[in-house]
């Protein structure tokens, strides 16, 4: 009997009926479930950019926990309550982060203030050249329409994600009750959060839970493997960068190697600006000269980097192909500025290596 079903069957004017080609049919139907998930998909994002001010300080405190859990670990083991040890190993912390930062702060005291007037003498230079001596055949009107448009560039990258200009005081307030926010909620994932990883296992199907604890496994080790690959190669690049520097007579050194570290903890793109604004302070206050062979030291570290340290460093925790890792930066800065730039590949990394040990954990079953 032949099929004539709505969905494979079309009658026409006289009557007769046609078939429905089966590509439309498969295209129809996969088209309004990819909407539907484009449209959820949509309305995640929107409510996350409306909950930054809860959600920042989650991921913040999620990475804290990371980096603090083996020592509240170690205390366990040597008696110490939960709680205590919770409370022990987050005091260390701070203390440990109120020296280093005092540290910091008398290193670079004086000078980190000149960091911003001398990226803007080296950039002058850098036009003069452009204008003067360069093979190009570029005006200074270029080269001011240049400026004027990657800055209203960055300024909107910037406050992407924001509704309106807040006034600074604003934004001091929101800093200060996130990080509160943060170190509280630390202290509860640090005391609490083999339980509250437990409940959820639990609210999984019995036949689905091995996987899911594996892939909670899979993503507790991708945020630790992050952490320790960022923090080591920015240091590395950051010593490598100093001593370049300070080998070629440059100043502002200690402020370029504190922005060099941090820059490592976005993949690529930070390393990168890290290089442009070490060979700017080296061409305004060394000279062309110097300002060169640090663009040649920055271009090698970084290979070295990506070719031998990072792939021991991070392990599988970021096996991420650079394409993948650029456009979800650009995504990130897109859709919540700069916070999305810090946080878009930690994100990618957790998320895809949960993904990664689901589609296994789907898959041994039927090969076995």
């Amino acid at each position: 009997m032949p099929d004539r079903s709505p969905s494979a069957v079309e009658s026409d004017e006289t009557g007769r009926s046609r078939r429905v080609h089966p590509l439309v049919e498969h295209a129809a139907a996969y088209s309004w479930r990819l909407v539907a998930i484009a449209v959820a998909v949509a309305g995640i994002i929107w409510l996350t950019g409306q909950l930054l001010v809860v959600v920042v300080p989650l991921a913040v405190a999620a990475l804290l926990t990371r980096a603090l859990a083996p020592v509240a670990v170690v205390l366990r083991r040597r008696g110490l309550k939960p709680a205590l040890a919770a409370a022990a190993t987050l005091l260390g912390f701070l203390v440990v982060l109120v020296g280093a930062l005092g540290l910091a702060g008398a290193t670079v005291a004086g000078e980190l203030d000149e960091l911003g007037p001398t990226l803007s003498d080296g950039i002058d230079d850098l036009t003069d050249w452009l204008i003067d001596d360069s093979p190009f055949d570029v005006s200074r009107a270029d080269v001011e329409r240049w400026r004027e448009e990657a800055g209203d560039t960055l300024s909107g990258f910037l406050g992407s994600g924001e509704e309106s200009v807040v006034a600074g005081a604003t934004i001091a307030a929101e800093v200060f009750v996130g990080m509160l926010l943060a170190l509280i909620v630390t202290f509860f994932f640090l005391k609490d959060g083999r339980r509250m990883v437990d409940a959820g296992l639990r609210a999984v199907p019995n036949e689905r839970r091995d996987v899911a604890r594996k892939a909670t496994g899979r993503a507790w080790d991708a945020a630790g493997g992050y952490l320790r690959g960022a923090a080591l190669l920015g240091f590395v690049e950051g010593v490598a960068i100093g001593i370049t520097l300070l080998v070629v007579g440059s100043s502002l050194v200690a402020p370029v190697m504190l922005v060099t570290f941090l820059a490592a903890f976005v993949p690529i793109v930070g390393a990168v600006a890290a290089g442009i604004i070490a060979v700017l302070v080296a061409l305004a206050t060394a000279g062309t000269g110097p300002a060169l062979i640090v663009a040649a030291v920055a271009l090698v570290v970084q290979q070295l980097d990506n070719d031998l340290l990072a792939p021991v460093v991070y392990g599988r925790a970021l096996q991420l192909h650079p394409l993948v890792i650029l456009l979800g930066i650009a995504a990130g800065g897109t859709l919540f500025g700069l916070i999305g730039t810090f946080f878009a590949v930690p994100f990618l990394a957790v998320t895809l290596n949960m993904l990664d040990e689901v589609r296994n954990g789907t898959t041994e079953p039927a090969a076995a």
